[in-house]
């Protein structure tokens, strides 16, 4: 018999298929679902989930035969690793696969912010250009100051985009140094040393609402924020008044609180653009995140280690 899994999140339909081929896969998604997987939760030996979803200590608990956490993606905000570790439960992510694609999209953002270029779009295709309108200036990111809060990979990875672009980096991290950029002792330090403030730090409860009123007041109003890491980072209210009364002079957002339900908020907010929490989502990269999901799969069912496993 194949071993029974539960796929808690969608994937690519060339990775479900080739979860089908090798287990027993019961959709959460799927209502039809509902009894059966009532019925197989004895059996079930892991889970399938993704880094926004995550999977809830209550379902752990339901699935006492539950062995390991597949998840593809990094984020691991939505799963209680002690927990899981405590119930002898692996948590796996796709650590690694997701790094440039993340990173070019932070730069993605900072380049929209600071050349306007959705605004450029929209003067274009409304016929705003054509009858005579113009944007105004944008900003160079020659000779800005970077500030990355979170020097994991792809902290660095972006780093290294902006240095390419003529930009000066700077960091703060609680584990990570760099030879030669300069290191700060706390985000407060950092913002204050920035003219971009890029956070790709993981979320957790030390880095909850970390940008908050102080923070963005110091960042000052030539100040833009990008955020490419989690929503749980930015205290979303004060960020939105610093926008309005031009505390700080624009953002670049691909992650909220409460999405994909933000705030109607952020919707007509000046020299702000918005992503639908896509840094990751690449043809490329989502095989092969898949690719890791399966061979996280493939040991754990074999008896060996999940080769990403994170708790």
């Amino acid at each position: 018999m194949k071993p029974e899994i539960l796929l808690v999140e969608s994937m690519m339909p060339q990775i479900e298929s080739r979860l089908d081929a090798a287990y027993t896969v019961h959709r959460l998604s799927d209502p039809a679902q509902r009894a059966s997987i009532d019925a197989a939760l004895p059996r079930i030996g892991a889970a399938v989930t993704g880094g926004g979803t995550g999977i809830s200590s209550d379902w752990i608990d339901r699935l006492p035969a539950l062995g390991l956490v597949a998840v593809n993606g990094v984020g691991t905000d939505r799963i209680d690793l002690a927990h899981a570790a405590a119930r002898g439960v692996a948590v796996a992510t796709t650590l690694g696969a997701l790094t440039d694609d993340v990173a070019d999209l932070g730069m993605a953002l900072l380049l929209a912010v600071s050349r306007r270029l959705v605004e450029g779009d929209l003067l274009v295709r409304s016929g705003g250009w054509q009858a005579g309108a113009s944007l105004p200036l944008g900003r160079s990111l020659r000779g800005r100051k970077l500030g990355i809060f979170g020097l994991g990979s792809i902290g660095r990875a972006l780093g290294e985009r902006a240095e390419a672009f003529g930009m000066a980096v700077r960091f703060c991290s609680r584990s990570s140094g760099h030879p030669h950029w300069p290191a700060h002792p706390d985000i407060m330090a950092l913002a204050s040393d920035s003219d971009v403030l890029a956070l790709c730090a993981a979320a957790t409860p030390e880095t909850r609402r970390v940008v908050d009123a102080p923070v963005l007041g110091v960042l000052g109003p030539d100040g833009v924020l990008i955020n490419i890491a989690r929503g749980s980072l930015v205290d979303e209210p004060a960020l939105i008044a610093a926008l309005r009364d031009g505390t700080i002079k624009g953002a670049g957002l691909d992650v909220f609180d409460n999405e994909p339900r933000i705030s109607p908020e952020f919707l007509d907010l000046p020299d702000t653009v918005l992503m639908p929490h896509q840094a990751s989502a690449t043809l490329e990269t989502r095989l092969r995140m898949g690719e890791i999901v399966l061979d996280n799969l493939a040991a754990h069912f074999a008896g060996r280690a999940a080769p990403t496993r994170v708790n």
